[in-house]
């Protein structure tokens, strides 16, 4: 199966090609082939480099958006600004081919890059002194996703750490370099789903909190108070 999987929760703006090949009773466990991959490191463009980084993709890896059987997107948590254009832009593909968008945590596809037996951290920049964090036991998530102020998260038992690179490395841990999700580990979160042909259900972003941008109506109400 032929799977697009896109990501905009970090300020890298990720678009790739995956091909999952299905688990059979000879091979247990699903297997993804990355086809293609573009990665572009812009918190301000979402907008203007996604769909540019996914058209490029199809032409490195010689096929048509017309030969997908799904797509998959990173969720979040993350900023509001960024992770609407990735969720936007996943949602018009797949209704405009009519195919399944599967909507996974983007810390979920850290871990899965990441593949750590012991306990691992995953944290990524929330702003405003702030990071979004889950923490996982042998690939799977016991906690989180949440925002925390760094100081206040503890991490006692962890082992290793990964995520955005300079709020990971102020946990003192081991840290894995993966800062943020790629296509096979979108892929590999959305797996299970995929093979089984679930109906996905709607897209609903993990921001955890309100977004800076405010309606006049707020504005107003804010201006307002003693």
């Amino acid at each position: 199966m032929l799977v697009l999987a896109v990501d905009t929760s970090t300020p890298a703006v990720t678009a790739g090609l995956v091909r999952l090949t299905e688990s059979t009773d000879a091979t247990p466990g699903s297997v993804t082939t990355t086809l293609a991959t573009r990665v572009r490191v812009d918190a301000r463009s979402h907008a203007e480099i996604l769909t540019p980084n996914i058209l490029e993709c199809l032409d490195e890896a010689g096929i048509t958006a017309a030969d997908l059987d799904a797509v998959v997107v990173g969720i979040g948590p993350g900023p509001y600004t960024g992770l609407r254009v990735g969720m936007a832009t996943a949602a018009a593909f797949g209704d405009a081919l009519g195919l399944p968008v599967y909507g996974v945590c983007s810390l979920d596809a850290i871990s899965a890059d990441v593949s750590e037996p012991g306990s691992l951290l995953v944290v990524t920049d929330a702003r405003r002194r702030e990071i979004y964090w889950a923490r996982y036991e042998a690939g799977v998530r016991v906690a989180g996703p949440d925002v925390i102020a760094p100081a206040e998260l503890g991490h006692g038992g962890v082992d290793v750490v990964a995520g955005s690179g300079p709020h990971a490395a102020a946990f003192g841990l081991p840290v894995r370099d993966v800062q943020a999700p790629s296509p096979a580990g979108l892929v590999t979160v959305a797996a299970a789903d995929i093979e089984s042909r679930v109906v996905p259900g709607p897209l609903v972003p993990l921001y955890l909190r309100r977004p800076d941008a405010k309606t006049l109506d707020e504005r107003a109400a804010a201006k307002a108070r003693p």
